[in-house]
């Protein structure tokens, strides 16, 4: 099928090219408020929560159980991820990027009002995890709606850079977090937990009402209203499968081996967000110290993010990722050295290697990486479900399964945890080295149908 010439009505370039920005600038502080209200909870799973909602346990058995809270938001986030999906694919990105900003807003503003355990007694945790899970079904469609939204404007040389400004917003938001909940935290502790953890969650209400703005002004993806018009000439009004039956039958093997690239690096940016906080404290490191650490750590990760996708941008996804997997493997021991050494510089070393190195090589090509898996008719689906599962199976199992591996370890020893991690790291640079290279081919516009866009490779149908 040949390209259609653009008309004649057509918007000019540098308007596209304003756009284009806007609608990168939109992703970015979207997923960033929704990142921020996400790993809020996370940061006080580890710091808040067991003293207030699990009070009647053991100091350890009131973290695992705080860390639980935290992974059940996200096992919701695959359900999130289908349903928004679904609609994604369907009826456009825009309107399901709006709700889920909106549905994430209201859920941690809720929190910041919740009661206590002494107050309510079991309601409150009950409670708790309700909450939780509704911000894992919002944050479910968020990432992949964010990413596919900046991807889908951009010219083909730049996909990887647009679709990073999506996942700049987890460290960006982790930044924003950070700061403000240590602001509270130099609080007398009393005081911290009585009323200054709750400030930060109710903050939240003015970032989505300033990223909401910015969302309701930006145009829908041009490849989805492309691949609508192309669906109903070629297609017209016969039946068609459901985005989640095409990701299923078409794309099983792209789906299985997004699943397994994703769970290196999430596993890794989760066990640094949360886990490794509470361990810095046991081996020596106070409370604000290690925030601090953090949070700078944190912002390297925002400039690094983009850095490596504009990288796999000229080189490739697969040479970029596959090094970042590497890196893992033999880093992973020497970074919990560094924190156990009792340094702050050694500890800042340690968050510098693992979030902006590690794994900001495997994770900022990853949004263009998952989205050329993917025809634009299933892509919101497919980069979704694959996102969201590893996420679930990485990310939201990493701070339980590190609190309890350390509990094998007899509390102080981490190398169960860093066997876990080499592992994953195996899995997934296996994913990225058997995956079919994907930054220099045409995006499909329908499952099944030629690329419009001319490439130097046949589209392919890529692992």
């Amino acid at each position: 099928m040949s390209h259609t010439p653009p008309s004649s009505t057509s918007t000019p370039p540098r308007n596209e090219a304003k756009e284009r920005r806007r609608v990168m600038l939109s992703s970015y502080l979207g997923t960033t408020v929704e990142f921020y209200d996400f790993l809020l909870y996370g940061t006080a799973a580890s710091l808040v929560f067991p003293h207030l909602f699990f009070t009647e346990m053991t100091p350890l058995a009131g973290t695992i159980a705080s860390f639980a809270t935290l992974a059940a938001g996200y096992f919701a986030r695959p359900i999130g991820g289908l349903v928004f999906g679904h609609f994604g694919d369907r009826i456009g990105r825009k309107n399901m990027l709006v709700i889920t900003l909106l549905i994430m807003g209201i859920s941690s503003f809720v929190i910041g009002l919740l009661p206590t355990t002494e107050v309510i007694g079991m309601w409150a945790p009950i409670l708790l995890v309700t909450l939780r899970l509704i911000q894992g079904f919002a944050v479910g469609g968020e990432w992949a709606g964010a990413a596919l939204m900046s991807m889908e404007h951009a010219k083909p040389k730049g996909r990887g850079f647009a679709a990073s400004m999506a996942s700049s917003g987890g460290p960006s938001g982790a930044v924003l977090a950070t700061v403000v909940l240590t602001a509270f935290s130099l609080l007398p502790e009393e005081d911290f937990l009585t009323w200054g953890w709750r400030v930060p969650f109710l903050l939240s209400a003015i970032l989505v009402v300033f990223a909401l703005v910015m969302r309701l002004r930006i145009s829908e993806s041009p490849e989805f209203a492309e691949a609508q018009r192309i669906q109903k000439t070629e297609r017209g009004d016969a039946p068609t499968q459901t985005p989640i039956m095409m990701v299923l039958r078409r794309y099983p093997v792209q789906t299985l081996t997004a699943i397994a690239g994703g769970l290196a690096p999430l596993f890794l940016q989760s066990l640094l967000a949360t886990f490794m906080l509470t361990y810095s404290v046991t081996v020596g490191h106070t409370r604000t110290e290690a925030l601090t650490i953090v949070t700078i750590a944190s912002a390297v990760h925002i400039i690094t993010i983009p850095a490596f996708a504009a990288l796999s941008d000229r080189l490739g996804r697969k040479p970029v990722m596959v090094t970042g997997a590497a890196l893992g493997i033999v880093l992973v021991w020497p970074l919990f050295q560094l924190v156990s050494d009792g340094s702050w510089w050694t500890l800042l070393l340690a968050f510098l290697i693992g979030n902006p190195l590690v794994q900001g090589m495997m994770y900022g090509p990853m949004a263009a990486w998952l989205s050329e898996k993917f025809a634009t008719d299933a892509r919101y689906t497919g980069v979704s479900l694959s996102y969201q599962v590893s996420s679930t199976l990485g990310a939201g199992l990493a701070p339980l399964a590190a609190a309890a591996l350390l509990a094998v370890g007899g509390g102080t020893d981490p190398i169960y945890i860093v066997f876990l991690f080499m592992a994953l790291c195996v899995v997934s640079g296996l994913a990225y080295l058997f995956s079919s290279e994907t930054s220099d081919i045409a995006l499909s516009h329908t499952t099944g149908v030629i690329p419009v866009q001319k490439s130097r490779k046949k589209a392919p149908v890529s692992r």
